[in-house]
């Protein structure tokens, strides 16, 4: 399949044979599955798009499916114009007698792909900005789609021209390519400033990109076009000719043709007495030549070609309407701009853009400005897209009509729609030129920004807040202005403008007796917006939380009142007062679940039902979360659920599925651009990889964790910072960890968070002190975090609590405490600790002389241990159980405990049915990754096929303690 089939002088590929070997070189690789890059560069002329249809229209691309697309300035800016040159040509767009894309190459995940397929929205998309990833993911997986079908080429003429959004999908496709047989061509012009030079750089920096730079023609090579335009048989070639066409034209093949057309056509010949006309002939000869021909030309033939150079290929009808030429008049205006070489032989359009760049050159600067903005309205009333329209606008110099202004926000709203910022941004910021005092016009600017630039973002919002007059726009601008701030750490001034918003919406509100429905939800989530941004950082949690001390708790009907319960019931859980309290207002913000309310209260509301022991409440909350990121592909989203699950597993003592839902996360956020402002996947994985007994893999997890300011977030900060004890007391270093877990409590002290299950430092810090024998430096810390604990009131907060007492006791009493632990942390979700707390107990008794008991407790906290993964804990507790006269078998490990997180997980859901394709577009990753983590669970489990999986996952294991049945029921096993 190829887009285009331009021929203009030269027709045939001269001195390229190298560049041609290397291109079917890199087609050959492709076939045999290994993805390749190739960037052809060069000035114009220069021969980039014949060698290409040499490349595409000869052999060395039989039987693989090409796609051949060119761009051009006129729809440079609009977004995904490249990728529809691409796949114009697979009628894609085009529904089935029902209104339904019926091709199977838009099966699954490559649906998403339509909304950048589309010449404008469709209309039954929503009106609402769309993330770009879930774009990106869709034609990442229609492309994965065409090669299933068979090796696949994509070549890109003209991609100095191409928009940024293409050009990032590029980049996105080829970091996935791995292993298909796909092959990428852009072609572009050296001396052209790129549409998007940032996009570009980023693809020509890839490790699998090939660069072929097209030199100017040898002088053999211009020898033999001088022979092809001059053919004498059975003579030499005057040496002096070629060498003098080869200086004047630089082996420009394109200005090299030219010359040599314009040279027969005055009669001379290829010798000496032709030096002087070569010479004559050769400054600037297309540009002159054509505007030569240009001044020759009959006014009414003039206007038809500047016509064509304005709207690019289009009919005649439109063509002769820009022009002011009947449609009769301008095909034989075509047929004479054609016999003089000016129009392409195949199309109505000029033959190459250093020829359109020649007519419009010919035309002053305000006519060329007022005939594209007939150009755009012509277009405009013909019913095309805005974004069509907005190409011909971008290029006017003043967009002073309100029609032209009208069709630019339309335009964006499109772009936007389709996950095409930056298209939108080029619109609206043509719109601000016009209106410098919009609002709205920055509101939609500065939405189409906060993805890919949120300090710019942030300008905008706050030049509109200081423009806006009206309260309500006000509130929806600082909205809009806190979220945005959350993404760049700016959470003060988030907290300052939203605060100052709310408290002028309250006071108006307050005057009105019955507010509107809208007002109240306006209200609402403003509060949720002031209450998320409040409790990222500690400068600001303390100053929301005095405005949450003063909140009404609303009812929950409304997705912005979930948003708002889910939060303050963080904040409830965080003052650890009342953990009834907190439970409430976290059912409330899950009483409706629908997408509607979105992920992030059921993330949130999850968090805390933990922290209050309701693990079934929690796993399920987070559960749905996930299912709704998976359905609408937001990848962040799924890796925050995925690593709040992990924590909340671990917790509850399930920790290979904490590992497994971990090392996803961290898989997946490998391949984007912002991991490096993301930790807690991390860290939720360097937390397993300790219990597991592989804390030096923890600690190098956690040392490439690189978020800027990390130790001024209130929920990362403490995670990572129990995740580094843990490994450095794991590694022997006591002091450091116990130095770690002091630091963890004055920040939490400072931050003014006391719940003692959030990072239980103190029983942490205690334990570490009574194993280096030192229990009596833990008493102010012990007694403090019981007091906690009794407040909070769970199983799981008392039970560390007589934990940290009774590690820190001498003798019976010691014991007793010890003892109340296991009793508490048994009716816990937290079987891990309760693992613990068998395993001290045990220790205790031994000192205490009590062997049997001892030997009871321990071989409890063994087999316990490791029924929740905790191998670490496990062979500890065996060892002490066998220095004291028991018996048990070695802990080893079993083939399923070999499995990686990232492992385990594909190996589950290939075992329930999945296919490779499905697993793969689920996590986010691609069908090489799924196949490689299948092949180590093979290997490892020592089965061949995926039938048998689902009989090795669930291996026997030892006789112990069970998973409390909500635990399985919650993961969704039988």
């Amino acid at each position: 399949m190829d887009r285009t089939d331009d021929s203009w002088l030269p027709v045939t590929l001269i001195g390229r044979a190298d560049e041609l070997a290397a291109l079917r070189d890199h087609a050959e690789a492709a076939r045999s599955g290994r993805a390749g890059l190739v960037i052809l560069s060069g000035p114009a002329g220069i021969g980039k798009t014949t060698l290409l249809h040499a490349f595409v229209n000869g052999g060395a691309c039989q039987g693989m499916t090409v796609l051949h697309g060119r761009c051009g300035e006129v729809v440079t800016n609009a977004g995904y114009g490249g990728v529809r040159a691409l796949f114009g040509s697979l009628g894609l767009t085009e529904s089935g007698d029902g209104g339904v894309h019926e091709s199977p190459l838009l099966k699954g995940s490559a649906g998403r792909a339509l909304p950048a397929l589309r010449p404008a929205p469709a209309e039954e998309e929503p009106g609402t900005a769309a993330t770009v990833y879930p774009v990106l993911h869709g034609l990442y997986w229609l492309t994965v789609n065409l090669t299933a079908r068979g090796p696949l080429v994509l070549v890109l003429d003209d991609a100095h021209w191409c928009d940024e959004r293409s050009l990032r999908w590029i980049d996105f496709l080829l970091r996935r390519a791995d292993d298909l047989p796909l092959l990428v061509v852009l072609a572009q012009r050296t001396e052209a400033e790129p549409a998007a030079p940032g996009a570009l750089a980023d693809i020509a920096a890839q490790s699998r990109s090939t660069a072929i730079r097209l030199e100017p023609l040898t002088d053999d090579g211009v020898g033999e076009m001088v022979g092809r335009v001059f053919p004498t048989p059975g003579h030499a070639l005057d040496t002096a000719f070629v060498e003098r066409a080869a200086a004047v034209s630089g082996g420009n093949p394109l200005m090299l043709a030219k010359l040599l057309s314009e040279l027969r056509s005055m009669g001379a010949s290829p010798d000496e007495k032709s030096l002087g006309a070569v010479a004559e002939v050769g400054q600037g000869v297309v540009a002159l030549s054509v505007r030569a021909l240009m001044g020759r030309l009959a006014p009414w033939v003039r206007d038809v070609a500047t016509a064509i150079a304005v709207l690019g290929e289009e009919g005649g009808e439109h063509v002769g309407a820009l022009a002011g030429v009947p449609v009769a008049l301008v095909e034989e205006a075509v047929a004479v701009l054609r016999g003089a070489e000016v129009v392409a032989p195949d199309r109505v359009d000029l033959a190459h853009d250093v020829v359109r760049s020649a007519v419009l050159d010919s035309s002053a600067t305000e006519e060329l400005g007022e005939l594209r903005a007939r150009a755009a309205l012509l277009l405009s009333d013909a019913g095309r897209p805005a974004e069509e329209v907005a190409g011909q606008l971008l290029l006017v110099p003043v967009v002073d009509q309100p029609w032209m202004r009208r069709v630019l926000r339309e335009a964006a709203a499109g772009a936007e729609t389709r996950g095409a910022p930056e298209a939108a941004i080029r619109y609206l910021y043509r719109v601000l030129e016009a209106e410098p005092h919009s609002v709205s016009a920055r509101a939609q600017l500065a939405r189409s920004l906060a993805e890919i630039n949120p300090p710019e973002a942030i300008a905008l919002l706050a030049e509109a807040l200081e423009l806006a007059e009206d309260v309500r726009v006000r509130a929806t601008l600082a909205v809009q202005f806190g979220l945005v701030c959350l993404t760049v750490q700016q959470a003060p001034a988030a907290v300052r403008v939203v605060g100052e918003v709310l408290d002028a919406l309250e006071a108006e509100l307050g005057s009105d007796p019955h507010p509107d429905p809208a007002a109240r939800e306006l209200r609402a989530l403003v509060q949720s917006v002031l209450l998320i941004t409040g409790c990222d950082e500690k400068a600001t949690i303390a100053a929301v939380r005095g405005r949450f001390a003063r909140m009404a708790a609303p009812a929950g009907d409304t997705p912005a009142q979930r948003q708002t319960l889910a939060m303050m019931s963080v904040l409830t859980a965080m003052d650890g007062r009342s953990a009834e309290r907190a439970v409430r207002q976290a059912r409330r913000a899950q009483r409706v679940s629908d997408a509607a309310t979105g992920t992030l209260p059921l993330i949130f509301s999850a968090f805390t039902l933990g922290l209050a022991d309701d693990a079934q409440g929690s796993l399920e909350a987070l559960d749905l979360s996930l299912r709704y990121s998976q359905e609408n592909a937001a990848v962040w989203t799924y890796v925050l659920g995925l690593s709040t699950r992990s924590v909340m597993l671990h917790t509850m003592g399930e920790i290979p599925d904490a590992l497994a839902d971990a090392q996803t996360a961290v898989e997946i956020i490998a391949e984007e651009r912002w991991s490096g402002n993301v930790t807690m996947p991390q860290t939720a994985l360097a937390t397993a990889l300790v219990d597991r007994g592989e804390p030096e893999q923890a600690e190098a997890l956690l040392e490439r964790i690189a978020r800027p300011n990390l130790d001024g977030f209130v929920m990362e900060y403490h995670w990572y910072l129990m995740a580094r004890a843990r490994a450095r007391w794991a590694l022997g270093d006591g002091e450091t960890a116990l130095g770690l877990f002091l630091d963890c409590g004055r920040s939490l002290e400072e931050t003014g968070i006391t719940n003692p299950a959030f990072a239980p430092w103190w029983a942490e810090a205690a334990c570490l002190l009574a194993e280096r024998g030192r229990p009596e430096e833990a008493g102010d810390l012990v007694e403090w975090g019981a007091g906690l604990a009794r407040c909070w009131g769970t199983s799981r907060a008392l039970g560390l609590a007589a934990l940290a007492r009774g590690v820190t006791t001498q003798g019976r009493p010691g014991v007793e405490l010890l003892a109340e632990s296991v009793e508490l942390l048994s009716r816990s979700p937290a079987r891990a600790e309760h693992a613990r707390a068998e395993y001290l107990l045990g220790g205790a008794l031994l000192e205490a002389g009590d062997q049997r008991g001892a030997r009871e407790h321990l071989r409890t906290a063994a087999d316990l241990a490791w029924r929740c993964g905790a191998l670490a804990l496990a062979r500890e507790a065996r060892r002490r159980l066998v220095a004291s006269g028991g018996r048990m078998r070695e802990i080893t490990t079993s083939p399923v405990d070999l499995l990686t997180g990232m492992e385990r997980t594909v190996a589950n859901l290939a075992a329930a049915g999945a296919g490779n394709r499905e697993i793969a577009e689920s996590l986010f990753v691609t069908v090489r990754t799924v196949e490689m983590h299948l092949t180590g669970v093979y290997r490892k489990l020592s089965v061949s096929q995926r039938a048998e999986l689902g009989a090795a996952l669930r291996s026997p294991t030892a006789s112990g303690p069970q998973a409390p049945a909500w635990v399985s029921a919650s993961r969704g096993r039988r």
